[in-house]
């Protein structure tokens, strides 16, 4: 098993969350429509930001990528976990389990990172409006976010990489939806202290500090808005940020609930917050930045009855 493995056994066997029959045909298709939704959604809000010149700005820009990221997360585990609900075969192989790990926590790190970075759009707009279009021009978009693809990248690495010494000699059952670090190091025979630390170290750094920054950016910005004068422009500025706030406290909620506590602690009760951040979380955030987004509203009127839609609008 990649060096580590001394038994010689090349797959894990993903059980998932129920061995009973009926329970697998009600996640099934309990599953299936949420990735559905997932997928439609967020497939619905990049082709209306990219068709709509009006919403090329960096927040929509963000809120593509963070879309993009959403779908790619969806991808990487509820398919397979689709096709486990519906087969005898629930195995995966070492190097699948290992990929699906890799590609989780980047694209976790990506969202987070995201995330961050559109707390910072919102802070610049709201309490330096002046200076917004030059602070957030184009080329320091594609910075910012390359920025974010670059640690989410290596922060993958810095993780999946020591997995491949890790020895897996007992059980391979995953009582799980996907593979996940906590599971596998729950797993191992071999020594995985140093695991385990740099799993809270680095992730401690790389969620904490973000989501300090989020904190601080509406700090800054609830003290701009209540030095607005007028009642109406105050209620407009906070809704800029609105969906934002909801989708950040959704996602680090859930998060928090899964990855900020010890791996002895670590049980199948996780699971119930594993599948919010998982799959809920993805699935809620094109609901919640377009339901109150007039922009976002006649972006996606457009996009299904072009024309008609500017005659009626």
């Amino acid at each position: 098993m990649g060096g580590g493995n001394e038994s010689g056994v090349f797959e894990f066997l993903l059980l998932g969350l129920s061995q009973s029959p009926e329970d697998q045909h009600v996640l099934f298709g309990m599953f299936l429509s949420m990735y559905l939704v997932t997928v439609v959604g967020n497939m619905l809000i990049i082709l209306a930001i990219s068709f709509d010149s009006r919403l090329h700005t960096p927040m929509f820009f963000f809120l593509a990528n963070l879309s993009f990221t959403d779908l790619f997360f969806v991808t990487n585990t509820i398919p397979k976990m689709l096709v486990n609900l519906q087969s005898q075969n629930k195995a995966i192989s070492y190097t699948g389990c290992l990929t699906q790990l890799y590609f989780l926590i980047s694209l976790v790190t990506l969202d987070n990172l995201i995330l961050a970075t559109m707390a910072y759009d919102r802070y610049v707009a709201i309490c330096h409006p002046l200076h917004y279009t030059t602070t957030m021009s184009p080329g320091i978009c594609i910075l910012l976010l390359s920025f974010c693809w670059m640690i989410s990248i290596l922060y993958g690495l810095i993780h999946t990489l020591p997995m491949t010494r890790v020895t897996f000699c007992g059980s391979r059952k995953i009582h799980y939806i996907f593979c996940e670090m906590y599971v596998l190091l729950r797993l191992a025979c071999s020594n995985t202290e140093v695991n385990h630390k740099v799993l809270m170290a680095t992730g401690s750094f790389i969620f904490l500090i973000p989501f300090g920054f989020v904190i601080m950016s509406y700090v800054w910005i609830v003290r701009a808005i209540l030095r607005i004068p007028s009642a109406s422009s105050k209620y407009k500025a906070f809704s800029t940020c609105a969906s934002h706030l909801a989708v950040v406290t959704l996602f680090y909620g859930t998060l928090c609930l899964v990855y900020l506590k010890p791996l002895h602690t670590y049980s199948m009760k996780d699971s119930v917050a594993t599948v919010m951040y998982a799959v809920v979380t993805p699935m809620m955030n094109p609901f919640i930045y377009s339901l109150r987004n007039k922009d976002m509203h006649g972006a996606l009127g457009k996009l299904f009855l072009g024309k008609a839609f500017q005659r009626l609008a």
